[in-house]
C-alpha cells in the first residue's frame, strides 16, 4: 500500500530585513500613499506567486498523482495502442505484444492449449491467428497472424529500475487496449508457493499498475513506449493484495520467443533434481540439519546433479553466486544459468556446507 505524504504549508510568511538602518526624514502624506500601494502590490504578486506554486504539488491529500501540463502519456499511448491486440479463445480472453509484422507474442496459459483463435486489433479488426508453439516453463507462446504488415513492438532488453515509471496496456475483463500506470516494484521476484502449479513465475517484474485478468500477454512499458515485460499475472484483493502485478522481462520473452519461431522449442537451463521445501516433517523425514535452504527430494539417474554428487536430503543453500530459500527462488537462479555452463552449488550434507562443481544442462520441456 501506498502512503501519501502531504506537505502542509504554514502561511505566506515574509523575512523582515532587520539590519540598522540609516535615519530618515519625514515624509509627506502622498509620499506614504504611494509607498503604501506599492507595498500592496509587492505584496499582492508574492501572494500569487506563493498561491501558484502552493496550487501545483505533486500529490493530493488521498495519494493521488497530480498531473503537471504536458505530462499526459496520451500521445505515447496513441502511438503504442497499436502494437498491443486482444487474443480470444472460446474458453476466455487476453492480451499479446505484436513480435513481427505477422506474429503476436503472448502468454501460454491464454491460448490454452488451443491450435487456433481470434485476433484483435486497436483500430477494429479482427483476423484469425494460429498458434506456432508455445512453451510453458516460461508461460509464453506465439501466434501466427491472418493479418500482415502489423506494427512491431521495440522491446527493451536491459531490466528497468525500481521506482521507474511504468504503462500496462492489454484488455482486461475484454475491455480492449485499457491503460493503467504505476511503477517498478521490485526485480527479480518469484510468487510463493507458485512452483507447486508452474515453474513460470519466478524471475519476474513486479509493478504496482494495475493488471487484471486478460491481462495476461500483454505489455509493461516504459515511459518512451518501450516494452519491458509482458504481462504475466497479479495477486488477487481477495488474498490481502494491493496492486501487486508481475511481468516477464523482455529478455526473456524474446528469447524464447525467437526460439519457439525458429525451432518450435525453447531450450531451458536443466539440474535435474525434485525439491521441496525445507519443513519440519522433511527434516524428521530426511535427518536434515539446516535452517533454511531447498532440500533434494530426488535426482535423476545420469543428471547434472547426480553427476556433480547431490543426492537426496541434501539441502541446497546457494546455486551460481544466488542464495536460495524457497524452490521459486531456486528456479529463478537456475534460469539465471545457461546450459552448458558449469556453476557452484553450495550444499548441506549432515550438517556441514560443502560446495559442489555442477554442469547445467538442457531440456525443452
Amino acid at each position: 500500500m501506498r502512503t501519501a505524504f502531504l506537505a502542509v504549508s504554514q502561511g505566506n510568511s515574509c523575512h523582515r530585513d532587520h539590519s540598522p538602518s540609516p535615519r530618515r526624514q519625514p515624509v509627506r502624506n502622498d509620499q506614504v500613499r504611494q509607498i503604501t500601494v506599492a507595498l500592496i502590490a509587492v505584496v499582492a504578486a508574492v501572494a500569487l506567486l506563493l498561491a501558484l506554486v502552493a496550487c501545483s504539488p505533486r500529490e493530493t491529500g488521498t495519494g493521488a498523482p497530480v498531473q503537471q501540463r504536458g505530462s499526459s502519456y496520451a500521445d505515447l499511448v496513441e502511438r503504442v495502442s497499436p502494437n498491443v491486440v486482444t487474443v480470444r479463445t472460446d474458453a476466455g480472453v487476453g492480451s499479446g505484444v505484436v513480435f513481427r509484422s505477422d506474429i503476436v507474442l503472448t502468454n501460454e496459459h491464454v491460448v490454452g492449449g488451443r491450435d487456433q483463435v481470434s485476433v484483435e486489433y486497436a483500430d477494429g479488426g479482427r483476423s484469425g491467428g494460429t498458434v506456432l508453439a508455445t512453451d510453458p516453463i516460461t508461460d509464453l507462446a506465439v501466434v501466427r497472424t491472418e493479418r500482415k504488415d502489423l506494427p512491431v513492438a521495440e522491446f527493451r532488453k536491459e531490466l528497468p529500475r525500481p521506482g521507474d515509471s511504468v504503462l500496462a496496456i492489454g484488455s482486461p475483463l475484454g475491455f480492449e487496449n485499457s491503460v493503467t500506470a504505476g511503477i517498478v516494484s521490485g526485480l527479480h521476484r518469484e510468487i510463493p508457493g507458485s512452483a507447486a502449479q508452474t515453474r513460470s513465475l519466478v524471475d519476474l517484474i513486479q509493478t504496482d499498475a494495475p493488471i487484471s485478468p486478460g491481462n495476461s500477454g500483454g505489455a509493461l512499458l516504459d515511459t518512451s513506449g518501450k516494452v519491458i515485460g509482458i504481462n504475466e499475472a497479479y495477486i488477487p484483493p481477495a488474498a490481502g493484495a494491493v496492486s501487486l502485478g508481475f511481468a516477464i522481462p523482455s529478455a526473456t520473452a524474446v528469447d524464447i520467443a525467437e526460439q519457439l519461431i525458429e525451432g518450435g522449442t525453447a531450450e531451458h537451463p536443466y539440474l535435474g533434481i525434485s525439491a521441496g521445501r525445507l519443513t519440519d516433517e522433511i527434516r524428521e523425514r530426511f535427518g536434515v540439519r539446516a535452517d533454511s535452504g531447498v532440500v533434494v527430494l530426488g535426482v535423476d539417474e545420469n543428471g547434472p546433479a547426480a553427476d556433480a554428487g547431490i543426492r537426496p536430503g541434501d539441502v541446497i543453500v546457494r546455486l551460481h553466486d544466488i542464495e536460495v530459500s524457497t524452490v521459486e527462488s531456486l528456479l529463478g537462479a537456475l534460469r539465471a544459468t545457461d546450459p552448458g555452463q558449469q556453476v557452484a552449488a553450495m550444499i548441506v550434507r549432515n550438517g556441514d556446507k560443502q560446495e559442489l562443481r555442477v554442469k547445467i544442462a538442457a531440456r525443452s520441456r
